[in-house]
């Protein structure tokens, strides 16, 4: 969040079998949205909030890129946006999201992020594909599931010339745990800034609420 991006980092995996709910419940708008289908609608954060580990900024009174904690709330809302087919053969839905972040000490935002969480049926795969204000763009992927690990892709990474020589994004991870009402995720960016390499990570749990 506070020098890039919001990542999501810890590996799990599905059988096909936990995956395979009631068909009829994972359908929306005519379109099968698999494990993906429960993240429809406003996701806010459980009582204990989230925790960013990020690197500090020169004007703060640490190390420039030392560990710079941050608690925070935050809201994720999903809502249906399209399907559509890649190379004539990849056939794809999408969730778009929009998940905006407020540290806890002066409810200030200090992270926004929109994106889409997309479902390749035949192939089993999730992607998370996003951007974020400050000039970076992520989209990471993993196995299908109740449970994801959605790493960044080959040429997943896209950024200004500032970012590349100022504060490169090098790796990304995402975990994911969907279950009932209830989201837990955490996620790591690794970062080159101010000369060194440094891990920026997230950590939440949420609730949905509608």
């Amino acid at each position: 969040m506070k020098n890039t991006i919001i990542a999501l980092g810890v590996s799990a995996a599905l059988s096909l079998p936990a995956i395979a709910n009631d068909n009829e419940s994972t359908i929306i708008d005519g379109m099968d949205f698999g494990p993906l289908a429960q993240l429809v609608g406003t996701w806010i954060s459980a009582e204990a909030g989230g925790v960013d580990i990020a690197p500090a900024q020169k004007e703060l009174d640490v190390a420039a890129g030392s560990p710079a904690v941050t608690p925070f709330y935050e809201t994720i809302t999903f809502e249906v946006a399209a399907d559509a087919t890649n190379a004539s053969d990849q056939y794809l839905v999408a969730l778009y999201y929009k998940q905006e972040v407020f540290r806890k000490a002066d409810d200030s935002k200090f992270h926004d992020q929109r994106g889409y969480f997309i479902y390749d049926k035949a192939n089993q795969k999730v992607y998370n594909s996003f951007c974020v204000p400050r000039n970076t763009c992520v989209t990471a992927e993993g196995a299908a599931g109740n449970h994801m690990t959605l790493v960044a892709s080959e040429r997943g990474i896209a950024e200004s010339d500032y970012m590349a020589k100022n504060a490169t994004t090098t790796d990304f991870t995402m975990s994911i745990q969907i279950e009932d009402d209830k989201m837990t995720y955490s996620q790591t960016t690794l970062l080159d800034i101010y000369g060194q390499t440094v891990s920026h990570t997230d950590s939440s749990i949420l609730v949905k609420v509608e």
